[in-house]
């Protein structure tokens, strides 16, 4: 997603290494500190506080998108590559009408109603 504009080096000490190589392209990777620079200059007009946003925060905005589509606490902490579950609380808040349709699915009066 973050790629340098030049075509990386092929040989030398400044030759990346085969995987942070895009192999259509032969673009390097950017570093992190460069590809979030790039990610807060692009996203500060958008951003209310006018600083533009981490990629700390993008991170962490996809796992919520992905909870309020439904996918399972294993599947983001899986994304999220975080150790336990609970930490994953800190990130992702459903909305109250993600929390009342789980409620819903999980009423036994209305799993009989549909049958």
């Amino acid at each position: 997603m973050f790629l340098a504009d030049r075509r990386a080096p092929t040989s030398g000490r400044r030759a990346p290494a085969d995987g942070d190589i895009d192999p259509t392209t032969r673009r390097g990777r950017l570093s992190y500190p460069r590809a979030e620079y790039l990610f807060k200059t692009a996203t500060a007009k958008l951003d209310p506080h006018q600083q533009g946003w981490t990629l700390h925060q993008l991170r962490h905005s996809v796992l919520q998108h992905l909870a309020q589509a439904g996918r399972s606490a294993p599947e983001l902490q899986a994304k999220s590559r975080h150790q336990h579950l609970a930490s994953l609380g800190h990130y992702v808040r459903l909305g109250e009408e993600t929390s009342a349709r789980i409620t819903a699915d999980a009423d036994p009066a209305q799993r009989r109603r549909t049958r």
